[in-house]
């Protein structure tokens, strides 16, 4: 099978390297989200500077350098999708990121979980394509390796409650039908979403590290499809209020690798 191609080869054909010069000073901390609302209302915090892009042919993708009290990161907004979402984050590695924490939206499978509840994955499941690029063939691949007991103190401290569970990578939102949905409920998955896995993978790969939490999302455990706060302008204080969560996990992984 294709899927079963892997190789581990860390040379290709084009390597990140080739056409992305190395930025020194290159925050040790990267940041991520996927909403453009969510971006904007977020960067509307601090006051940003520009310190690289990432370029394709969909146009320029900037990235900035904020400070959140006191301390520097990288913040840059991440595309849905597998490939694109990857393919930016390979360049921005070569820029010199070695650290990524990545605030996603996901689909729930469990009607409990409340509308931009928190969830932190454990577990993927690999129902995708990109992740068989960086990662030896396999249902699931493990993600979160490091910072959730970090994770957990942010969220006690600020009072927000958490779902912790298997997630469901696909890159197909228009066939996740009744039966795929029943399927991954028994395989243990809370949430579906479109990067987790291949971004996992590609951390992994490369030997960096990573941290994705979502926030919930529409709700596929129901008769019929739930939106809820799936739109971007919706809850947005709420989302942004999440987002900040991200930088302080920074944070405390700055003072711990001090």
């Amino acid at each position: 099978m294709i899927l079963e191609e892997y190789d581990a080869s860390k040379n290709a054909v084009i390597n990140p390297e080739m056409i992305i010069n190395k930025i020194e000073d290159f925050p040790d901390v990267t940041i991520s989200c996927f909403s453009q609302q969510l971006f904007q209302a977020v960067l509307s915090f601090f006051e940003p500077k520009q310190i690289a892009s990432v370029h394709s042919a969909t146009g320029a993708n900037p990235v900035y350098e904020v400070i959140y009290k006191g301390e520097k990161f990288a913040f840059f907004q991440s595309y849905v999708g597998e490939p694109k979402c990857i393919a930016d984050y390979e360049d921005i590695m070569a820029m010199g990121s070695r650290r990524l924490i990545l605030l996603g939206n996901c689909g729930v499978l469990d009607n409990s979980i409340e509308d931009c509840g928190i969830i932190i994955p454990t577990k993927a499941i690999r129902d995708e394509g990109c992740s068989y690029h960086y990662a030896p063939a396999s249902d699931t691949i493990d993600v979160n390796k490091n910072y959730i007991r970090l994770f957990k103190t942010i969220l006690d401290e600020f009072g927000y409650p958490y779902v912790e569970g298997t997630t469901w990578t696909t890159d197909a939102p228009y066939r996740e039908t009744k039966e795929k949905v029943n399927r991954r409920k028994e395989q243990g998955a809370v949430c579906v979403e479109m990067e987790c896995a291949g971004m996992q993978a590609l951390c992994d790969f490369r030997g960096t590290e990573f941290f994705q939490f979502f926030y919930a999302g529409d709700n596929l455990d129901h008769s019929e499809w739930q939106p809820r706060s799936l739109s971007g302008d919706v809850r947005l204080d709420d989302k942004s209020k999440i987002a900040l969560l991200a930088f302080e996990l920074g944070l405390k992984i700055k003072k711990e690798k001090q």
